[in-house]
């Protein structure tokens, strides 16, 4: 038998509740009785509005939809299982941070991929020269391992847009997979394929050497497959260089700016969206030196191994490491000292496109170096009152020299006869006069300079004092009148009280007169 305070619950049950409840009573007695109707209320709080009524079993078994023939029960009492309480929600946010995990995981795969991918390519352009003789099998186990690297990180890109997908699902409420294929998003993946299958497949040909030239070949190509392949070879491998797309991705989904949740909020409130832009302009904030720095380095060695890899098919002296790390870096600063210059094509190309990050890392640098050199606000404000008490200084000292000039001319008039002494007091004195005014005019620079730096918080802290003490004056307006209006309420209580007084006394005495 359920409690009074339930009877709204049970009543609702039907028979089928009234025969459990009946013989649960009869084995456990009162408290099996209190404990099932608990349960029944924990259940029937969990189900939707529009759900059937659910048969309640006070074993532990909770029979959901009792018109369908088949039946789902859950244990209330087993630990580790999540119950019907929790909702859908609890298992969305867990799968949500599962995909988060899982897309961050991939994506680091993808890019120590397309490192290792890279770094297979640098090792096969620079030994080829050296073991591409003819039955080494070197460079064909090389050029295999670059291209099942190839295939490993089109996998990786493919399974982390899939995670990609399912986070979209996931985050729009079950929608169907196929709205989350827009023409952007196939666009973007195709894309990411197309620059991820970019690799050389030279040496699966046949390879051979030079014979009549003492100078390497740059790949393991060999002359006789023409200059096509040769320049296909070498543009293949320089193209393997766009992988490094990747690093942009790896660094906003492994930032602590998109991780932390004090960041997702306030940004959601600001309506900010976490992009790599963001992500770059918070770490330029924060450590732009360094940032910087790397970036320059990283830059300087890349251009350099590209420019060698063009020059190599010359004689020229570019194509060494070091010469052509020294062209990167006067092509960078944009010096240009033209002791050495690029022959092919594809160095000119690389070099350009050198001057023109140069340009751009240059005007960067030089605004870390002014916002490093600049002054803070309160090293401003100690710096322009200092500057302001040391004028202030020499403002009176001139007006002193004025002074004591038109005192030494009016000393020098009074004899009427040494005309050059006079002289030399008049031009003293207009000397003195000129830097008073020109100590006046700097003064009156330099306040009107202090006062265009608006600082803000102590602006804030005024009106804040001003609002305070409105509303204090306000108050004591307030009571003020509150205190007048009981006065003239009491007022014309004694008012009304005299007139009823005299109204009396005239009332007594009026018998009396007549």
């Amino acid at each position: 038998m359920p409690s009074p305070a339930r009877g709204d619950v049970a009543s609702g049950t039907g028979q089928s509740e009234d025969g459990t409840a009946e013989s649960y009573g009869r084995e456990r007695g009162e408290s099996g009785r209190l404990v099932c109707a608990l349960e029944m209320e924990m259940t029937n709080r969990s189900t939707h509005s529009d759900s059937k009524r659910d048969c309640v079993n006070c074993d532990g078994l909770i029979k959901q939809n009792c018109g369908d023939s088949a039946e789902v029960s859950v244990p209330l009492s087993l630990p580790g299982k999540r119950t019907h309480m929790e909702g859908d929600d609890l298992y969305r946010l867990r799968d949500r941070k599962l995909l988060i995990e899982d897309r961050k995981r991939v994506c680091a795969w993808a890019l120590g991929t397309a490192l290792l991918g890279i770094l297979l390519m640098i090792i096969h352009a620079e030994i080829c020269p050296y073991v591409n003789v003819p039955g080494s099998k070197v460079s064909l186990i090389i050029s295999c391992s670059i291209s099942l690297s190839t295939a490993c990180l089109l996998i990786l890109i493919v399974a982390f847009h899939y995670k990609d997908i399912r986070l979209f699902i996931i985050d729009h409420n079950q929608v169907d997979w196929r709205i989350a294929m827009t023409s952007h998003r196939v666009l973007v993946i195709a894309l990411e394929l197309l620059v991820c299958v970019i690799h050389p497949v030279g040496s699966y040909w046949e390879v051979g050497q030079h014979d009549n030239s003492s100078y390497a070949a740059p790949l393991c190509v060999s002359n006789h497959h023409g200059k096509a392949l040769l320049d296909m070879e070498l543009l293949l491998s320089m193209l393997m260089f766009l992988r490094l797309y990747l690093v942009h991705r790896a660094i906003l989904l492994h930032s602590k700016v998109l991780l932390s949740a004090s960041y997702r909020s306030i940004g959601s409130l600001n309506n900010i969206n976490f992009t790599f832009r963001f992500v770059l302009k918070v770490l330029m904030n924060k450590h732009p030196a360094r940032t910087l720095l790397v970036f320059i380095l990283l830059f300087w060695l890349t251009a350099s191994w590209m420019l060698t890899l063009c020059e190599r098919q010359t004689q020229a002296s570019t194509g060494h490491m070091d010469t052509a790390l020294w062209l990167i870096v006067i092509t960078f600063l944009t010096v240009g000292y033209g002791d050495v210059a690029p022959n092919t094509s594809c160095g000119k190309a690389v070099c350009l496109f050198t001057g023109v990050m140069g340009v751009a890392c240059t005007a960067m640098l030089v605004a870390i170096m002014t916002e490093k050199l600049a002054l803070n606000k309160g090293e401003k404000h100690v710096h322009f009152f200092m500057l302001d008490i040391q004028i202030s200084k020499r403002i009176r000292h001139a007006a002193a020299n004025v002074l004591r000039e038109c005192w030494l001319l009016h000393r020098a008039n009074l004899p009427k006869g040494n005309h050059g002494e006079h002289r030399r007091h008049q031009r003293c004195l207009l000397e003195a006069i000129r830097v008073f005014r020109h100590l006046r005019l700097k003064q009156r620079k330099l306040r009107d300079y202090v006062s265009q730096m608006v600082d803000l918080p102590k602006m804030q802290m005024i009106m804040c004092d001003l609002s305070a003490n409105w509303n204090n004056s306000y108050r004591e307006l307030e009571q003020r009148i509150l205190s007048m209006e009981q006065k003239l309420d009491e007022l014309s209580r004694c008012f009304q009280q005299t007139s009823e007084l005299l109204s009396e006394v005239l009332h007594h005495r009026s018998p009396v007169v007549r």
